[in-house]
């Protein structure tokens, strides 16, 4: 992975360390990552964030993550500007081939683009969890028992009009 930002949550994992039945790795932000994620992510807080990660070898040289997170956070309500907490879980799969080698056009379950490119042996399961994260955000998040309806007021529907009414009037006039 190579993101554009600094990598706020790195958790390094040397792909030699992982045997060949996989590994579980459990990996969780500390406060000063939870708080850069929060500002990359464009969040008032995220108070903790956790993940399970099954780590297995896929492709020979490459690695599958399936993993899990768990995050509480602070959002803002598009609806009444409020800031609320929630709690967002998720699932997930990465995939990861050294840098330079092309992912294989036999496999129908993964694209050739979908895996991502690793140099030096290394794949950072903290960016990978952060990547997820991102993803399973929503974009215009509701604090729970608010709606539109709270918020803008309906003027009262107009009465209708028949069109040849006033021509009705005209008429009589």
């Amino acid at each position: 992975m190579t993101p554009t930002h600094p990598i706020e949550f790195s958790r390094p994992l040397d792909i030699t360390r992982v045997p060949a039945q996989g590994s579980t790795e459990r990996i969780s932000a500390e406060p000063a990552e939870c708080a850069g994620l929060a500002v990359r992510f464009g969040l008032p807080a995220i108070h903790s964030l956790s993940a399970e990660l099954k780590v297995s070898r896929w492709r020979g040289e490459g690695l599958k993550i399936d993993g899990r997170f768990s995050v509480d956070l602070d959002q803002i309500c598009v609806v009444s500007l409020e800031v609320f907490r929630a709690t967002l879980t998720d699932r997930f799969e990465s995939y990861f081939l050294p840098a330079g080698r092309m992912a294989g056009k036999n496999d129908a379950a993964i694209e050739e683009g979908d895996a991502e490119p690793f140099e030096n042996g290394v794949i950072d399961m903290g960016e990978a969890v952060a990547e997820a994260v991102a993803l399973a955000l929503d974009p215009y998040p509701k604090k729970p028992g608010v709606s539109f309806a709270d918020i803008v007021d309906e003027p009262a529907p107009a009465k209708e009009e028949n069109p040849f009414a006033r021509l009705g009037s005209l008429k009589k006039g």
